[in-house]
């Protein structure tokens, strides 16, 4: 199967057409599997990527500097962590240094949310099996080099 079944289309203008729309269809099929590991805990891929990060970070963050470390750039940062905050997952404190600024840091029930996403790694990783270690080393390679000229 390829991407021309995928979506049904036989002739692309080009090589490069059709890896920019097999790229973004892609993307969306992977998006949708890791949705449907995250739906076990109500959390979106973005939530999830923020307490990450949050927990990666090992102190509070400003929602400037959780939006500088997030895959999806474009996302409201602000409006993620305040549904993370209503969850209970994470907690704001205005910063002890600069009143205009939120501190955002992970809460034990959020870090319990990841403990159990955790042991789901493998259900993760299982989405790309059909790639060899050595295959994904080099997808992997490849979209780090198609980004070096942006």
């Amino acid at each position: 199967m390829g991407i021309e079944k995928d979506i049904q289309q036989e002739h692309f203008r080009s090589v490069y057409q059709k890896l920019t729309i097999n790229l973004i269809f892609s993307n969306n099929w992977i998006t949708e599997k890791i949705k449907d590991i995250l739906l076990s805990e109500d959390i979106t891929h973005q939530q999830y990527n923020i307490l990450r990060i949050l927990r990666g970070s090992k102190k509070p963050l400003s929602t400037l500097q959780i939006r500088e470390r997030m895959l999806d750039k474009m996302s409201d940062t602000s409006r993620i962590v305040e549904r993370l905050v209503k969850k209970e997952l994470v907690e704001k404190k205005v910063c002890s240094t600069d009143k205009r600024l939120v501190d955002v840091s992970i809460s034990q029930n959020g870090l319990d949310v990841l403990k159990r996403l955790d042991e789901k790694n493998a259900e993760l990783d299982g989405i790309l099996q059909n790639l060899s270690l050595k295959e994904a080393e080099q997808l992997s390679d490849l979209l780090d080099k198609m980004r070096e000229r942006i």
